[in-house]
């Protein structure tokens, strides 16, 4: 219907006013609009519009034929007889210029004149304002009214439409306020009681005001600030009307409101009270079973995982009626604040049945995960102690080949590092094993609220054995690094004879090459040659004890491998080194103290001959003296040109 209507709005329009204070109705008409009943539809529809008062002051209509044909203008003319000829004043067909046969056509009309009962005058359109005044026409016609024609039908479509859902909500609303007000006396709720409006009353409200703004708004401003207006948008939109039913479903809204509140609140009452039972009944009973067969704690990290990944599913679950919970509180809280007083002792009573419930089951909930928490700790920590007493084990088990003093100094220090590292996590896990203790002998059994001595006698063994294990371990260990320590105190004694062995070769060597090399002279007199076999004598005895000191270190090397069982460690090359370098000494001093000798004794006897005869010549000095001495010098000679040692030692 409305589609169709369109159709012809866009040709069809009431504007204006003629002299009488006749509404103008204007028929544009072009070459191809022949379908004459559309155009009868829409004639009454605009028809039915106007107010009887308006109507009766009868109408002018324009029909626009300057681009149409003059049998489509006649036809036109005619069924105005039919569908309004009491309120059709005057008729004024638009003509083109110079296209029609103005005899015929004028004969014609003038002919029907009788039987059309309105008058029908041909006239061009520069000529329209002789019958009609320019104010009242539009531009088209060569007038000043300013009239848009596409934005009237837009507010006529929504007047439609909001008198269309406003009634039709009133009647909803007015059923619907009725049969509560029935249902509060009977107590009973009609087969009504969840009927709802087909519009939504906020929206209807809304568009209605909307239209009831936009038409006072161009009732008061006219045509100021470029909008188009129509004389006739006060009597043709209605107005009044619109008002009386704002005023009608504003009554009916606020009732339905106060409706819909009450609905709501025994509904909601309703729902939570059955909430309420559902969160109670699943938390008193398969939630209660649940943590009632959760009673271990696991006797390895792994073991404690899976059991926290189960008691994770149970809170998971448990969240869900939680947040139920929440949720419910909220909801009776709310009512509490805006209830009735008949309901504040059920609502009050419920808020606390659902508090106890869900306060005593999340105190379990927590205190399990607490539990469970510290046996993954306590776990964590005898896991870590067990592998760093391997790792000790490990090292103490292992054969010790270090290279020097130095690495058997750092490899102690280490062993020290770790068994401070196990004391350490050792005293760790009895503290978290006590704090574990505490915590299950506070446990109690849930269900029926006595001490579960039975189910925690299983975990409370497992904790002790596992600290008692774990102390065992570490003193087996403690054990083992006190021999290992005095075993490496003993290699560290080793390294240090055989480093000093080593230096004593060293030594020697050094006395050796002093020998050979400084201590040449053998005196110029007998005092002095004297004097230098002493500090000889002094000197080999220095290297005496330095040898002596060698061997002492050597011999102990020897007694220390055979402690430590090191049968693949000796002295090495330092033994044969230290007598291949004594012996060279040895011959060396000897060779020293032997040309010392004969130094002396021929310095001796030369003196005793030049003190005894200073003024003798050669031939008064006793010849056998003289032979004994000289004898002696030349052997000394002859000793000098010999190498105090050979080269093969």
């Amino acid at each position: 219907m409305f589609a169709m209507k369109l159709i012809f709005f866009l040709l069809l329009y009431i504007g204006g006013k003629d002299r009488r204070s006749g509404l103008i109705l204007t028929i544009p008409l072009c070459s191809d609009q022949t379908n004459m009943d559309e155009l009868s539809v829409t004639l009454d529809y605009l028809l039915s519009i106007p107010s009887e008062k308006c109507k009766a002051r009868g109408f002018t209509v324009i029909v626009d034929g300057r681009k149409s044909q003059w049998n489509i203008v006649k036809t036109v003319v005619l069924m105005l007889q039919n569908v309004i000829p009491a309120e059709v004043s005057l008729v004024c067909v638009v003509k083109p210029d110079e296209f029609w046969d103005k005899k015929v056509t004028h004969f014609c009309f003038w002919k029907e004149k009788d039987r059309l009962g309105f008058e029908v005058i041909l006239v061009s359109a520069n000529k329209l304002a002789r019958y009609i005044e320019p104010c009242q026409l539009t531009d088209e016609f060569g007038g000043s009214l300013m009239y848009d024609h596409i934005d009237w039908l837009n507010k006529r479509l929504v007047f439609e439409k909001f008198t269309k859902e406003s009634t039709s909500l009133l009647d909803e609303l007015a059923l619907i306020n009725g049969n509560e007000k029935g249902n509060q006396t009977d107590k009973e709720r009609s087969i009504d009681y969840n009927f709802l409006p087909s519009f939504d009353p906020e929206t209807v409200l809304q568009t209605g005001h909307e239209l009831l703004s936009e038409l006072q708004q161009r009732r008061f401003n006219g045509s100021e600030g470029g909008v188009s207006w129509s004389p006739m948008d006060d009597e043709l939109l209605a107005q009044p009307q619109v008002m009386k039913l704002l005023d009608s479903l504003r009554e009916q809204y606020t009732r339905y409101q106060e409706v819909c509140r009450q609905r709501s609140k025994r509904t909601q009452l309703e729902e939570i009270q059955q909430k309420v039972m559902q969160v109670v009944n699943w938390l008193e009973g398969p939630g209660t079973e649940q943590l009632r067969t959760q009673w271990g704690i696991g006797d390895s990290i792994r073991a404690s995982q899976a059991l926290q990944q189960k008691h994770e599913e149970i809170e998971s679950q448990h969240s869900e009626w939680f947040a139920v919970y929440v949720e419910l509180n909220q909801q009776i809280a709310a009512l509490l604040n805006a209830g009735d007083e008949e309901d504040l002792v059920e609502l009050k009573s419920l808020q606390q049945q659902l508090s106890d419930v869900c306060y005593r089951q999340a105190s379990q909930l927590e205190f399990r995960q607490t539990l469970l928490q510290s046996a993954h700790e306590f776990h964590s920590i005898a896991q870590d102690l067990s592998q760093q007493l391997d790792g000790l084990l490990g090292m103490l088990c292992a054969d010790v080949a270090p290279a020097d003093g130095a690495a058997i100094q750092q490899t102690l220090k280490h062993l020290e590092e770790k068994l401070k590292s196990v004391d350490v996590a050792l005293q760790g896990l009895q503290e978290k094993g006590q704090v574990l203790l505490d915590q299950l002998s506070n446990q109690t059994s849930w269900a029926c609220g006595k001490e579960v001595n039975a189910e925690n006698k299983e975990n409370v063994d497992h904790i002790q054995g596992v600290m008692e294990d774990m102390q065992l371990r570490k003193q087996r260990c403690e054990d083992m690094v006190d021999v290992r320590r005095l075993k490496m105190l003993q290699m560290v004694q080793l390294f240090k004879c055989e480093e000093d062995a080593a230096q004593a070769v060293e030594w020697l060597n050094e006395l050796l090459d002093a020998l050979l090399k400084t201590h040449i002279r053998l005196g110029d007199d007998a005092q002095e040659s004297k004097v230098l076999l002493e500090k000889h004598r002094k000197f080999v005895d220095v290297a005496q004890s330095t040898y002596d000191y060698g061997r002492q270190l050597l011999q102990a090397t020897v007694v220390l491998c055979q402690s430590l069982r090191c049968t693949t460690r000796s002295s090495g090359d330092t033994l044969p080194r230290l007598n291949r370098v004594w012996k060279q000494f040895t011959v060396t001093s000897e060779e020293r103290v032997h040309r010392l000798e004969m130094a002396l004794t021929f310095h001796t006897a030369a003196e005793k001959i030049l003190k005894e005869c200073p003024e003798q010549t050669e031939e008064s000095v006793d010849l056998e003296v003289y032979e004994d001495v000289e004898t002696v010098g030349r052997s000394l000679l002859d000793r000098l040109t010999v190498p105090v040692i050979f080269p093969d030692g």
